[in-house]
């Protein structure tokens, strides 16, 4: 099997890679019979000399390998006919901008595995960027608090080198008292987690922080059952929730009213409640000033997520009372951090991170028979044709949904 690592051509330019040069010298190592050659790349993270310091074959021409592996969707006019391709198609939630894709893919018989769906049995994911979404997201809405009251003047995440740095310059800042809210349970949310920690800041339960007042920054991890319940009152527990949201509302408006910084780590749902809406927003008891908002869903359950930022434009601000954008700088906006591809801004890291993961749960599968299923559950193309795991996305290719 011979693997090609093809370069990214999606603009903005993204900078990470799947495989770091010490990773792919690992699997090298690990499995001689694999064959790999890198594409080479000017705007990659790792130069190609790196690459090649490590003994790996670095070509402009990749169209030998018979695994073609990247992160962000191929153009459609760079697609190799009947090759295994693996990278982010952003096509499973039928995404309409990515319908021409799809459509290229079944015409040049390809097989495309989707890293979004490399997942286990019980569906949860095995790879992918959550954990340096939450990272990046944290560090910048710590940025914002800093603009906005020109406290302090943080660096952009993108300018500095890692994960280790980010945390130095978040040490170097004074923060008032102020008590931070952080949603969600996956690696998105650890991932921000990790930032809190590394500042020191003092985590709190859900009643103390609802009900204590600190002389301190502090912060409060909470789940979907701490932020929503049942109608009925009922209490039956988290995959009850997952199964039957239509029979919950949101409870979050008791965090609301005691929250200074609020960081969306969470996933969210079809169905579910929103965690507070623009009517929310509005009321006087509603104390949130700065969101990060890592999830980015645009128009739903953060009301204040309007849009998605960019890395060269990150914030914005939302007027609770006309529901508009204004300058973040204005005394009655919130401020919003909604970049929605914050990765990128730790590229380094990220790569490293994604590397190790595909590395222990993807290329095994090729050479064991895929005996967890691991590439057959995220095989979305085959023959030119959908696979039955995404069959429903059929109507999506025909332009008929």
């Amino acid at each position: 099997m011979k693997f090609g690592i093809i370069k990214e051509r999606k603009n903005p330019p993204d900078r990470r890679v799947v495989f770091s040069p010490s990773k792919l010298k690992e699997l090298q190592e690990s499995f001689s019979e694999a064959s790999i050659k890198v594409e080479s790349s000017e705007i990659r993270v790792f130069s190609d000399d790196q690459y090649k310091r490590e003994g790996i074959e670095v070509a402009n021409d990749v169209s030998d390998c018979d695994v073609m592996i990247g992160v962000k969707e191929v153009p459609i006019d760079a697609l190799i006919s009947n090759k295994k391709y693996f990278f982010f198609s952003h096509t499973i939630k039928k995404q309409p901008y990515n319908r021409e894709l799809l459509k290229a893919i079944l015409d040049k018989n390809i097989e495309l595995y989707d890293h979004e769906v490399i997942t286990k049995e019980n569906g949860n994911r095995l790879i992918g960027f959550g954990r340096y979404a939450g990272i990046v997201g944290a560090y910048n809405g710590f940025r914002a608090f800093g603009m906005k009251h020109g406290s302090f003047d943080l660096p952009k995440a993108e300018n500095l080198p890692d994960q280790k740095a980010l945390i130095e310059a978040l040490n170097t800042i004074h923060l008032p008292n102020i008590k931070i809210l952080l949603t969600g349970s996956g690696k998105v949310a650890h991932g921000a987690k990790e930032m809190l920690d590394a500042m020191q800041i003092e985590k709190v339960s859900v009643e103390a922080y609802l009900t204590k007042t600190y002389n301190e920054p502090v912060y409060c991890l909470i789940d979907v059952l701490d932020y929503n319940k049942r109608t009925d009152g009922q209490q039956l527990g988290r995959r009850d929730f997952y199964n039957n949201p239509e029979h919950y509302e949101s409870d979050f408006m008791r965090f609301a009213k005691v929250t200074d910084y609020f960081i969306a780590g969470h996933f969210y749902g079809d169905g579910a409640p929103y965690l507070f809406t623009r009517e929310d927003a509005k009321s006087e008891d509603f104390n949130i000033r700065f969101v990060a908002d890592v999830s980015c869903d645009i128009d739903g359950p953060v009301a204040s997520t309007i849009r998605s930022s960019t890395i060269a434009d990150p914030i914005y601000g939302y007027d609770p009372k006309t529901e508009s954008e204004v300058d973040f700088k204005e005394e009655r906006a919130i401020t919003v951090m909604a970049v929605d591809n914050l990765p990128c801004e730790l590229p380094k890291d990220a790569s490293e991170g994604f590397g190790e993961l595909f590395l222990t749960h993807v290329i095994p599968a090729f050479y064991n028979n895929d005996k967890d299923s691991i590439l057959a559950r995220a095989k979305m193309t085959e023959n030119g044709k959908l696979t039955e795991r995404y069959a429903y996305l059929q109507d999506y290719v025909d332009d008929k949904e």
